[in-house]
């Protein structure tokens, strides 16, 4: 990227640890015009600290439509700018998917510089597969809509991966246990390359049983990454079989809607039967 070019540089930031940001990111911070920053309280002892006194403008979901346009024209007039959020990689579950899609849209350079994320950070500690997975960010406050979510996700044989609050940690982890079996292996990460950060891997009951121990172990900030569904190999080759055995559950007894899935399907009644009580 030719710096001499008025360009849009989104910059990750630590996600904790301070020593994690990179040589690059600082260089790119002390360069631009301007920081645009979800939170300025948070992000302007960020920048002092490493004695960078670049000017600040909020851009956040309740003003990202107006900012955007006011960003975009001193963009046009020849001036950088550096996106960070409060922590981590910009747009991973933070504001300005709006800023930068319109920044594409008007032909002006995008360029990422590269940093600390949580949700990489917990999927590369968590011993999951990586190969393939799911980023679900945070799930629904309410608790009926959550419960959807989760449904549809049942048979996900990716690896999933989550952000939580503090407040709703147990509730998500009570809710996971109930559509995904109390014997789903999955891995709670907290405070990540923070003082007390924790990595506890184990069931959800296990982590369930691990929240409710000590009410310390539900402060922080919360990755939860779970193990993507096994799913017998004749059920997953024949994929109707799972929605079929779904909707007569709703008005026959397991053993009769196994039987009739079987006869519709083709997979053996057993395995069937086996699938119906994992979905209960």
């Amino acid at each position: 990227m030719n710096e001499s070019t008025a360009c849009l540089y989104i910059v990750a930031t630590p996600i904790g640890n301070l020593e994690d940001i990179s040589q690059r990111a600082l260089r790119i911070l002390q360069h631009v015009a301007l920081v645009a920053a979800e939170d300025t309280r948070h992000s302007r002892p960020l920048l002092l600290h490493f004695g960078i006194n670049t000017p600040l403008r909020a851009l956040h979901e309740h003003n990202e439509q107006q900012a955007t346009q006011q960003l975009l024209q001193q963009l046009h007039q020849g001036d950088s700018i550096a996106l960070i959020s409060d922590a981590g990689t910009p747009l991973i579950s933070d504001p300005g998917q709006r800023f930068v899609q319109a920044v594409h849209q008007a032909g002006i350079p995008v360029c990422p510089i590269p940093g600390a994320s949580a949700l990489i950070c917990a999927l590369s500690a968590a011993g999951f597969s990586a190969d393939q997975f799911c980023f679900e960010g945070f799930l629904p406050a309410k608790a009926g809509t959550r419960e959807q979510r989760l449904q549809v996700l049942q048979d996900e044989t990716r690896t999933l991966v989550f952000y939580e609050a503090p407040h709703r940690i147990k509730a998500c982890v009570k809710a996971m246990l109930l559509n995904f079996g109390a014997e789903r292996p999955a891995a709670l990460l907290k405070e990540l390359t923070k003082l007390h950060e924790t990595v506890y891997r184990g069931t959800l009951a296990e982590i369930l049983r691990w929240l409710e121990a000590e009410a310390v172990h539900c402060k922080g900030e919360f990755v939860l990454v779970v193990s993507g569904a096994i799913i017998d190999s004749r059920v997953a080759e024949n994929p109707d079989a799972t929605r079929v055995l779904k909707i007569l559950q709703k008005d026959l007894s397991l053993k009769q809607a196994a039987k009739l899935t079987s006869e519709i399907t083709g997979v053996p009644k057993n395995t069937l039967y086996e699938l119906g009580l994992k979905l209960k």
